[in-house]
């Protein structure tokens, strides 16, 4: 059967990739991916082939690397963060069940956006926590507010994905004010930019200030709960392990 392995770079791209994440690009001969995933680890494999396609293009993209796996190609797919969170591997596996049956997709791990910039700013997410992308091309908004609320009301700490863009430069001060109305405005909360890459800047700040912070696609946002503290300016949040002894 015909293999395909779906790659997670971490954000960072070569200063994240795991081990498995490299014993699967050295192995192949071919590796796909969006143009700025490839970028990424263009010096890294400076000998592989490679085929990209442009933003929202990722069916396409997708396509493109099965039919060469069914080719007999080894192939790689790039993925920035890990492939199983808001990357290709779901696609992926979609398409092989309708369209290619006789490719087997590998999928290897990479260190995600939150792990990552959780790292940066100290320990956000030693409690239950979840990821909610402020991207509405994929998911109604309706259904992003509804989440949001939800989590607010349960107190989990969140991660937010895409917070703004061009054409959503408003989105992050809308779902601050949706768990604004669950959450208290000193909430601590922290976001980080340029994760493992080249410019990166991590800051902690309130939710209330968050609501009027510019941020782009290229940052991580994270919501403390109720618990959340700083600690020599890293964000905290306790797992409960000393509340226990006492």
């Amino acid at each position: 059967m015909a293999k395909l392995a779906v790659v997670g770079l971490g954000p960072g791209g070569a200063n994240d990739m795991t081990l498995r994440a490299v014993e699967a690009l050295e192995a192949s001969d071919l590796i796909v991916g969006y143009t700025a995933y490839i970028e990424l680890v263009a010096d890294q494999f400076p000998d592989k082939e490679t085929l990209t396609t442009p933003m929202r293009k990722e069916v396409d993209r997708c396509r493109m690397a099965l039919e060469k796996a069914a080719e007999g190609r080894q192939v790689a797919m790039v993925c920035s963060g890990d492939p199983g969170i808001y990357g290709m591997a779901g696609l992926l596996l979609e398409l092989t069940e309708s369209e290619f049956p006789d490719v087997e997709i590998d999928v290897i791990p990479g260190v995600s956006a939150s792990n990552g910039g959780a790292a940066v700013l100290g320990a956000p997410l030693m409690h239950d926590w979840c990821t909610i992308s402020l991207s509405d091309l994929l998911t109604p908004w309706e259904k992003i507010e509804a989440r949001l609320a939800a989590a607010a009301t349960a107190d989990f700490c969140i991660s937010l994905y895409n917070p703004s863009s061009h054409k959503r430069a408003d989105y992050l001060a809308r779902a601050c004010d949706i768990l604004l109305a669950h959450k208290d405005p000193a909430t601590i909360c922290g976001y980080v930019r340029n994760i493992g890459r080249d410019g990166e800047e991590a800051h902690v700040t309130t939710l209330g200030e968050l609501r009027d912070t510019q941020v782009d696609m290229f940052t991580c946002v994270f919501i403390g709960n109720s618990q959340t503290k700083v600690i020599d300016g890293r964000m905290v949040t306790p797992r409960g392990y000393l509340q226990r002894e006492d």
